[in-house]
């Protein structure tokens, strides 16, 4: 992998991560663009005691542009993008309207291909390894922004899912304190080590899904998906690595070369678990869903217990409809999974790759 670290007209950083040693990138961003000015600010619920980006100067971000203008396809002659390259394999820069910022944080994007048509399940093994170098190397330099306390790598696909730009392409937060899904997750490992005497909740979960087997979707020599036990999601998989690690840069080189090969197997399983096809063996659609990892906060408490995963959802339940947040999900946070997490494992088995 290359690495080449450049800035746009704005100040903004724009990193390259190239496959070929000999890629060079030493396009200049010739767009007339102003600083960018935010007005992001973290603010306190007092009452549950998570927090709150606000963020009004995102009303004004890029909204659904044609193809020809996306700003995240290569520059071409006339037409500047947010990449001035006219070609790229991995690009991440600073977004131009960050939900945090200064202070508050940071917040990136990470183009994973210049194919505007393109999706994550369509790169080869070698681009998704390069994908995960990406973000494995821009967790280890968000970790050193003073103030950072988790990083979260994430990907959103498809209009259903409220993606603005049809690209390719997935974000990365670094957040000045604890989120609050992963502040739950602290509390319930640490509940269970005290409850057992030293055991570990995440290592035991893992262990139970693949001796029931009922859940597992795909099981490789270094990875493990399953459907939680407690879906939330019509159609949910977690990753996890056999091998528990905190973090991305925790990986050992044999997890990181396993990866692509399962994590492009789980994607393109869960394009075809809606997809009826067209008669001549195209794709009709493509699944809409949010990809996250979860890595343990910088500064917790026996950050080693944390177990670094992916969890992979879609807000689609069958074809045609969507599963919608109301009342009890929006108003109390108590999810009701119309779809028994055995059935959604087993149909993503059966959509498995010949």
């Amino acid at each position: 992998m290359k690495k080449t670290t450049t800035r746009l007209a704005d100040g903004r950083e724009l990193i390259y991560y190239d496959l070929r040693d000999d890629a060079v990138h030493d396009e200049q961003d010739p767009r007339p663009l102003d600083l960018v000015a935010t007005a992001a600010e973290i603010r306190r619920d007092r009452l549950l005691g998570d927090r709150v980006a606000i963020a009004s100067h995102r009303q004004a971000r890029t909204y659904h542009p044609p193809a020809d203008e996306c700003p995240l396809c290569p520059s071409r002659e006339g037409r500047h993008s947010e990449i001035p390259a006219p070609d790229y394999d991995v690009a991440v820069f600073e977004n131009r309207f960050p939900s945090l910022a200064g202070d508050h944080g940071r917040c990136e994007v990470v183009c994973f291909t210049p194919d505007h048509d393109a999706s994550f399940a369509d790169l080869t093994d070698a681009q998704a390894a390069l994908v995960l170098a990406a973000w494995t190397d821009r967790t280890a330099e968000l970790s050193q922004l003073p103030g950072v306390e988790q990083v979260f790598c994430f990907e959103n696909r498809g209009a259903e899912i409220g993606v603005t730009l049809g690209h390719p392409h997935g974000q990365i937060y670094a957040y000045p304190f604890v989120t609050p899904r992963t502040a739950r997750m602290l509390d319930s490992l640490a509940e269970h080590r005290a409850a057992t005497g030293g055991g570990n909740l995440f290592d035991e979960v893992v262990a139970e899904e693949l001796a029931d087997g009922r859940r597992v979707v795909l099981e490789g020599e270094h990875w493990v998906a399953f459907v939680p036990y407690a879906a939330h999601w019509p159609y949910e998989v977690h990753l996890y690595p056999k091998r528990r690690v905190p973090d991305l840069l925790a990986l050992d080189e044999a997890a990181r070369t396993e990866f692509p090969q399962v994590y492009l197997e789980v994607l393109r399983r869960f394009d075809r678990i809606f997809d009826e096809g067209d008669g001549q063996g195209e794709r009709t659609a493509r699944t809409p869903y949010i990809a996250a990892w979860h890595q343990a906060p910088l500064r917790a408490e026996r950050r080693g217990d944390f177990a670094l995963h992916l969890e992979l959802f879609t807000i689609r339940r069958t074809s045609g409809k969507l599963k919608f947040l109301a009342g009890s999900e929006s108003g109390m946070n108590v999810f009701i999974n119309d779809v028994p997490p055995e059935a959604a494992a087993e149909r993503l088995r059966e959509v498995a790759s010949k």
